[in-house]
């Protein structure tokens, strides 16, 4: 238990929750007081995943990522159960809001942008750096929300994240980044910073 907790604090996860937390519970209660419908619109859910996500994405890497690598445990796994308990962090927030007054969802909705989004950061953290990796989530998702319903397969690609639930090319994308984000991240591990200072 003692290297769980010395784990989680060299993460910075105490704090990322509070963030997180703070983050959902703000768009909960403004929806709460403002919004005239019981369900939140879904621009206003894909926002609160996005600020969930890059709220969490500073616990991708520790102090010094030379020294975990350096570690003589298996790092592997660790890193695939971090990314997963992330997604489970942001349908735990945003889940039980579906029994109150200001339902953020659908399920698969949340589900699907949790995943995708925390995908393309771990890919971020793995080629440019954990400082760097919530750039392309933000402005895609930003760029997604203003183009929200094109015809077009390509188009449903391209703005996967604002896609209706049932949106067979969002999910397949969402899905994709989720996977290769899981496997870049969990065999790599987020790329050194000098590297990502020299990298640019």
């Amino acid at each position: 238990m003692r290297g769980l907790t010395l784990y989680l604090r060299s993460r910075r996860v105490p704090a990322a929750l509070l963030s997180a937390a703070g983050s959902a519970v703000l768009m909960w209660s403004l929806t709460m007081a403002f919004a005239e419908s019981r369900d939140a619109d879904p621009a206003l859910v894909v926002l609160t995943v996005l600020l969930i996500v890059a709220a969490v994405t500073v616990t991708l890497a520790g102090p010094d990522e030379a020294l975990d690598r350096t570690a003589s445990l298996a790092w592997q796994p660790r890193r695939a159960a971090h990314l997963l308990a992330a997604v489970a962090l942001v349908l735990a927030l945003l889940l039980p809001t579906l029994l109150t007054g200001a339902r953020f969802g659908p399920a698969g909705l949340v589900l699907r942008d949790a995943a995708g989004l925390f995908g393309l950061t771990a890919l971020g953290a793995v080629t440019i750096g954990v400082a760097r990796s919530w750039f392309l989530p933000l402005g895609w998702t930003l760029i997604a929300l203003i183009f929200t319903h094109p015809d077009t397969t390509a188009g449903q690609i391209l703005t996967w994240q604002s896609q209706a639930p049932g949106n067979v090319p969002a999910a397949l994308t969402a899905a994709a980044f989720a996977v290769a984000g899981l496997l870049a991240y969990a065999l790599t591990g987020p790329t050194r910073p000098a590297a990502a200072e020299a990298a640019l």
